[in-house]
């Protein structure tokens, strides 16, 4: 029985339609069969293509961190860098000639400090091998644009005189307008990732970071991320531990940089908080003793025996000297648990409340705003 065009549809489709044209023509058969296939092979070719490129540049990945070098012989971070916040333009260049001659090999840096071209003189006169260095700067907040952020960068490595950076940082999750220091709105801290991303790709620095991100901030990045951050970079010392970021941060295989290893002791903290200063502290006077070394030199070995990379800040020559010291020391277990019972949850820096947003809002001593309706991060 021969079935109409419409029937045939309705029971068996394609294949009785196909059979329907070949009954009297087994060659006109074939050659339609040939157009099938070559019809659905290229269908299924391009539809793997598109899954694939959307899964390479579009699917959302936490695998950290992808890798970034592009430049030297991938030298890791040193788990102790001279730091240069507000370390004075009239000091800082022998500061970090003196410190890269004494052994260290970490200098940490950025736009804002507005020393880096005499950073840049210190590491210069040193003359360490570039692939033997690791120098880390920041993106400002008002460079988060495409364009001011490939001005900054360059900046950035001209000035420090080193071709390229080991770490580029994310300052503050916290974008300005272009040329101010008013919040711009429109541009989120994905936006900005997918620029530093941009920055990695382009061979001017090997890896790309964060600096002073929330956890929900970090876990954002992590979830859209198409090259990870390597390196965390926030405030944590005895007296704000955070502990369990710290941990979470290595679960994810982000690196912790702490910066103000040693808490209250930057002058510049004067009158934060109703603290006494940390090198005061019975607690790591006494602990001092025991271990014969100095204060500095103990809450830096904690912090170097709990896995974050310091960066304490000197211009002068006898504590650098004792800040890499304190590599060399060690703790009980017993005495890390004690030291765990000293956290005071007291954050030193936080310019949230001047900017207008609560910043750390999920973390220890977050900015208090006077209006709670404010944008968090």
């Amino acid at each position: 029985m021969v079935l109409d065009a419409p029937q045939a549809l309705d029971q068996t489709g394609v294949l009785v339609i196909l059979r329907l044209l070949c009954h009297d023509n087994r060659k006109k058969c074939l050659r339609i069969k040939m157009i099938v296939f070559r019809v659905v092979f290229a269908a299924f070719l391009v539809c793997a293509t598109v899954y694939l490129i959307t899964i390479q540049y579009w699917l959302p990945t936490a695998t950290p961190p992808a890798k970034t070098e592009n430049c030297g012989t991938g030298l890791e971070i040193p788990p102790i860098g001279i730091g240069t916040w507000l370390s004075e333009r009239d000091k800082v260049a022998h500061a970090v000639e003196f410190a890269l001659k004494s052994g260290y090999n970490h200098i940490d840096a950025a736009l804002i400090y507005k020393n880096e071209d005499e950073t840049g003189k210190g590491i210069q006169s040193a003359g360490i091998p570039r692939d033997k260095l690791w120098v880390t700067s920041k993106l400002w907040n008002a460079d988060h644009r495409p364009t001011e952020a490939t001005i900054a960068i360059q900046k950035s490595v001209q000035d420090l005189g080193v071709g390229y950076l080991d770490l580029y940082l994310m300052h503050w999750p916290v974008a300005f307008v272009p040329g101010g220091n008013r919040v711009d709105e429109n541009t989120t801290i994905v936006d900005t990732w997918r620029v530093m991303e941009n920055i990695a790709r382009s061979g001017l620095t090997r890896k790309i970071g964060i600096s002073n991100f929330s956890k929900r901030d970090v876990e954002t990045i992590m979830s859209i991320c198409q090259v990870c951050p390597y390196a965390h970079e926030f405030e944590t010392h005895p007296y704000l531990q955070q502990q369990e970021f710290v941990d979470y941060h290595r679960d994810i295989g982000v690196k912790v940089i702490a910066y103000s290893p040693l808490a209250n002791t930057n002058p510049t903290y004067k009158g934060n908080t109703k603290l006494e200063p940390i090198l005061k502290d019975p607690f790591w006077v006494k602990l001092a003793e025991k271990k014969d070394a100095t204060i500095a030199q103990t809450i830096l070995a904690w912090g170097h025996q709990r896995g974050t990379v310091i960066i304490p800040k000197s211009v002068h020559e006898k504590y650098i000297i004792e800040n890499l010291d304190a590599l060399n020391i060690n703790f009980t277990e017993t005495e890390m648990k004690d030291i765990a019972k000293q956290d005071k949850r007291v954050r030193m820096n936080n310019p949230g409340k001047k900017w207008g947003i609560k910043l750390f809002a999920d973390l220890d001593d977050p900015t208090q705003l006077d209006d709670d309706d404010d944008k968090e991060l």
